[in-house]
């Protein structure tokens, strides 16, 4: 006959081995949980936009056509970033961030005096807040030469990567594909800058001879210029139209742009690039 087995009563030695083998296992499904809930990395804290140094570059497209037959005195005017600006603290604003403003004035012209239209651009929208600026106008290009400064100088052949190719700015400057250096246009040895995705990060540079000026109140560092040179100044494909008040002088932030032909008309998609007051 067989032997019938039976299960011997657990000792207090055996007793403890078993509590501790429970308490391990609760703890390590408590840790497995916690390591799907919890996010292998703390979310990275990044610095705030506070107020914009002075002589920070905003560089624009223009979403509102301006037009001395349609425009209306406080009509609302916006743009967009178009690409991200740095900032001496680490933040930066955004691309996409938009700019406001309004018209001041639109006048049709008369004799003496073409059409104008005055326009003052006070606010920049975040995602989380407005903050307020004052600007002025260094260089504003209609959309065909922002097209053009965007398109390879040469040609695309085969195996040629579009993103890497060399490229005009608005002004001359030669920029040597994505991630490249920028140069003069005058002197391929004279080094500005670096393209970026989106732009470009190049010492901005005075324009005596358009009255535009370099380097402001220690703001040395590389600005975002997008399609724009380091020394862009007025205006560039726009024909009859002249920057009449760039707003550096009273009034302050009120940009006057004026044609020397029956209408004024700046079409949207035009690049502009504003400097904080």
């Amino acid at each position: 006959m067989a032997k019938r087995r039976y299960n011997r009563p657990l000792t207090v030695s055996a007793l403890r081995l078993s509590l501790v083998s429970l308490i391990s296992y609760a703890l390590a499904v408590q840790s497995a949980q916690a390591w799907f809930v919890t996010p292998l990395t703390s979310p990275e804290t990044k610095p705030a936009v506070g107020s914009i140094p002075r002589g920070t570059i905003l560089p624009v497209r223009l979403n509102s056509t301006l037009s001395s037959v349609r425009s209306k005195p406080r009509q609302i005017v916006t743009a967009r970033i178009t690409q991200n600006v740095l900032l001496p603290n680490g933040a930066k604003i955004p691309k996409g961030s938009k700019v406001e403003g309004q018209i001041v004035e639109v006048a049709s012209g008369n004799g003496t005096l073409g059409p104008r239209i005055s326009v003052h651009f006070d606010k920049l929208h975040l995602s989380d807040r407005v903050i307020p600026i004052v600007v002025n106008l260094r260089a504003i290009a209609g959309f065909m030469e922002v097209y053009a400064a965007q398109t390879p100088a040469v040609s695309p052949g085969i195996g040629d990567v579009f993103r890497w190719m060399t490229t005009i700015q608005v002004g001359g400057d030669v920029v040597y594909g994505d991630g490249g250096p920028v140069t003069s246009g005058e002197n391929a040895d004279d080094v500005l800058g670096n393209s970026v995705d989106g732009g470009v990060l190049v010492r901005v540079r005075a324009n005596e001879a358009m009255g535009c000026r370099g380097e402001l109140h220690d703001n040395d560092r590389p600005q975002s210029l997008w399609v724009f040179s380091s020394d862009a100044c007025g205006t560039y494909g726009l024909a009859h139209v002249q920057v009449a008040h760039a707003g550096r002088t009273d009034p302050i932030g009120v940009i006057v742009f004026a044609s020397d032909n029956g209408t004024l008309k700046i079409q949207s998609g035009a690049g502009i690039l504003l400097r904080v007051h």
